[in-house]
């Protein structure tokens, strides 16, 4: 797989802390940013193609005899 590199601006804390997690899991920042953004990148992934198949099981939903037509205002629902 082909990299290039970026150029991050982070607090010298926050670099600090990120340095002691790498060493203490034995690998590089680098790396260890890699895999959060695979991560997120997989989430996202995950999202979209769930949300596909619950979309698509939303158009396959029997009809519960309502024909898709509401037969009590929404006023009603909600009084008080």
């Amino acid at each position: 797989m082909e990299t290039q590199n970026v150029t991050l601006a982070l607090s010298r804390r926050v670099l600090r802390q990120i340095k002691t997690i790498a060493a203490r899991r034995r690998t590089s920042v680098s790396r260890l940013l890699t895999e959060q953004l695979e991560a997120i990148i997989a989430q996202e992934h995950g999202y979209a193609r769930a949300r596909t198949r619950h979309l698509a099981a939303l158009k396959r939903a029997p009809d519960l005899g309502s024909r898709g037509r509401l037969r009590v205002r929404r006023e009603a629902l909600h009084e008080r």
